[in-house]
């Protein structure tokens, strides 16, 4: 089995990393400057414990790769980045193979069905960086990650088992799940956070504005009747393997949308996560005014290029 790590950032280089350390056959697939880097350097993966300089293959994009068909894809882009990798990656890589969406939000696997036959969900708990070229960092240790899955829409199969078992082999916990995408719904609401970070900073979150967004979100899931896991099922599952460390004398950064902006990447996943509860708002006739108010200020900042943490959470309550 050889993986292709489609979105060499945060989450997909920590992941493609970690495979490579154990041996697994990797290919990333990564754009731009960071490409560029990993090709000329190599992959610096930064971690609590230790600094390491991998020697992983790289290419630019999927038809840069000689598909010998034994590949599991990995898809790991931001998702308002989905759509262009998608239609990439099926111009290239054959309809029957292995596609895990290791993506925050819960719109990636229906677009990706459309394209491949094998489509399989995963819930990422992970906690990474990528602010550099050619760097990442994983902030867990001695587990970097949770990473369940399963396939889409229900099931598991032996694609799911052998792709479990490869990341057990990496320093994640990771099990097949047959209702993947319940634990991917609970992670949504988990991500709505996101945006809060971004625009007033990480020390916001977890406070009345959270309050709100989280509230919109559960109360549309339950009329929606979206099957969802418990809090009480996610704390049971973290069970303490994720302990957070900063990485030398630098503090851990924001989440991944504080880290958009801070790269001035130009986008933000914002419209998957906040905008996925106003969607549903909207189709059930539920006003979200704290979701729709964050999914713009967020996507105003991105596409402008400022910088993250411009407003206090003060200031964003008062405009509600």
């Amino acid at each position: 089995m050889r993986f292709v790590v489609y979105g060499a950032g945060a989450v997909g280089g920590v992941i493609g990393g970690r495979l490579h350390e154990a041996d697994r056959e990797v290919v990333l697939v990564a754009r731009g400057g960071h490409y560029e880097a990993i090709r000329r350097d190599g992959l610096r993966l930064e971690s609590p414990d230790a600094a390491v300089t991998l020697a992983v293959d790289v290419v630019d994009g999927p038809d840069a790769i000689d598909w010998r068909g034994d590949e599991v894809v990995l898809l790991t882009v931001k998702s308002q980045d989905t759509e262009t990798a998608v239609a990439a990656l099926a111009q290239h890589a054959p309809g029957t193979t292995p596609v895990v969406s290791a993506q925050n939000g819960v719109a990636n696997e229906p677009r990706l069905l459309r394209s491949f036959a094998h489509v399989y969900g995963m819930c990422v708990m992970t906690p990474a960086a990528h602010l550099s070229p050619g760097v990442v960092a994983a902030h867990a240790s001695p587990v970097t990650g949770i990473l369940d899955l399963g396939r889409y829409p229900t099931g598991t199969d032996d694609v799911a088992a052998a792709v479990s078992e490869a990341l057990r082999s990496a320093t994640f916990v990771s099990a097949p799940r047959p209702d993947i995408m319940r634990w991917k719904y609970r992670k949504l609401v988990m991500n709505l956070g996101n945006a809060i970070q971004a625009v007033c900073g990480p020390e916001a979150n977890g406070g009345r504005l959270h309050d709100l967004v989280r509230d919109e979100a559960e109360r549309c899931l339950e009329l929606a009747e979206i099957e969802v896991a418990s809090v009480k099922e996610d704390k049971v599952r973290r069970g303490g393997h994720l302990k957070v460390r900063s990485i030398g004398s630098e503090p851990r950064s924001g989440g991944s949308s504080w880290q958009s902006l801070q790269r001035a990447a130009g986008s933000i996943e914002t419209d998957y996560l906040n905008g996925e509860v106003v969607l549903l708002g909207r189709l059930l006739g539920i006003p979200t005014p704290a979701n729709a108010l964050l999914q713009r200020l967020a996507n105003d900042l991105a596409h402008h290029r400022r910088p993250p943490s411009e407003l206090t959470e003060e200031a964003v309550l008062a405009q509600l």
